[in-house]
């Protein structure tokens, strides 16, 4: 069952920016969304992206640049007019009515025919598992199912985008893993254009076609999350996505010839160098846990803390003062002090300038 009538539609960013006052937090940025693309926002506390979301949906006047959607110039139409409907992090609803009429009310504002009212709100009350609690107050529905109610509320308005501001972050974990299955689930159905701001890269990961890491008011990185997990352009978004997060050696070259860094504590890493980089260029050495390997040809490392977790477990190291984590498949029975060498797979080591934070 797809809900017709609306086609999906591109969102085009050119040069915006936001300032207030004095102050700008979004520098000139440039975005492509494509139609039906699930296009999520991520970057921590204070880097724009909601800023973005909401300048978007036409709550923040833009400084400067345009916003399109579809074929159509946004920055002066006020919400109602850009056909977007937004999900925000708190569901919303009206108390005194029930899930229908919360699901309705946008459409009566419009003067939508009752009947097709009523049509809209059974659609989306069957894509969103909804069907038996449309008489239902929302002080009678757990976290998820308010949460759901929102997004039908969203979805009966067969907007051209759909937006979607930390919609997960008042839900416990077990809750935010289905949530975030039925959004996608409900991306494939619908195949509308959505953007959605987090700050969780896990959601990001798990839910995006593309990833846009922003850090203070700028775009670090584009990509699908496979390219930004394989291939972090620098020291930002190798260390922002990713869970646990990459390890991060500080070093300097020592040779070419079979290439090696020597951190400050004296650890030597064999690595793979630019031939045209001076000896003693300070490096930053990355590997994720996962590729971090046990080794019987591998240096000494002391246990720190194991971490069993089910299906894995994460093992933190400290070699010469130098501490990083493991992630490893087995079970790892070790005694903090307890001494296991170890090495890092030379297929997937990243070097990054330690001046610039650049992937070299």
């Amino acid at each position: 069952m797809e809900i017709k009538g609306k086609s999906v539609s591109s969102v085009s960013i050119n040069q915006v920016t936001k300032s207030y006052g004095k102050i700008s937090v979004i520098h000139g940025l440039d975005l492509e969304i494509e139609d039906g693309e699930f296009v999520v926002l991520v970057g921590p506390s204070g880097c724009g992206k909601s800023t973005l979301l909401r300048m978007i949906a036409g709550l923040e006047l833009i400084s400067g640049g345009q916003v399109s959607i579809g074929s159509r110039v946004v920055n002066e139409l006020p919400p109602k007019e850009r056909d977007i409907a937004m999900v925000f992090q708190s569901y919303a609803l009206y108390p005194h009515k029930t899930v229908a009429q919360n699901m309705a009310f946008a459409l009566k504002l419009q003067r939508v025919p009752k009947a097709e009212i009523e049509s809209r709100v059974k659609l989306a009350a069957g894509i969103l598992g909804l069907d038996g609690l449309l008489d239902r107050y929302p002080r009678q529905l757990s976290g998820g199912q308010r949460q759901r109610v929102a997004m039908g509320r969203a979805i009966v308005r067969q907007p051209q985008v759909f937006l979607f501001d930390e919609p997960l972050s008042n839900l416990d974990a077990k809750l935010r893993i289905s949530m975030r299955t039925e959004i996608k689930e409900l991306h494939q159905r619908l195949k509308t254009t959505m953007v959605y701001v987090t700050h969780d890269q896990i959601e990001a990961m798990t839910m995006a076609d593309k990833i846009v890491v922003m850090n203070s008011g700028r775009i670090e990185q584009v990509g699908t999350p496979l390219d930004l997990y394989d291939s972090p352009r620098n020291l930002f978004v190798a260390q922002f996505i990713g869970s646990p997060a990459m390890n991060l050696l500080e070093g300097s070259l020592i040779k070419h010839s079979e290439a090696a860094i020597v951190t400050a504590g004296g650890l030597r890493i064999p690595a793979i160098a630019p031939p045209t980089l001076a000896i003693g260029t300070g490096l930053v050495f990355g590997v994720r846990p996962e590729h971090v390997r046990i080794d019987d040809a591998g240096f000494p490392a002391a246990v720190v803390v194991v971490e069993p977790m089910g299906a894995e477990t994460q093992v933190t190291f400290n070699a010469q003062g130098t501490e990083f984590a493991g992630v490893f498949r087995e079970r790892i029975r070790a005694a903090p002090g307890e001494i296991i060498r170890i090495s890092f797979d030379p297929d997937r080591i990243y070097l990054f300038d330690k001046q610039t934070g650049h992937r070299l």
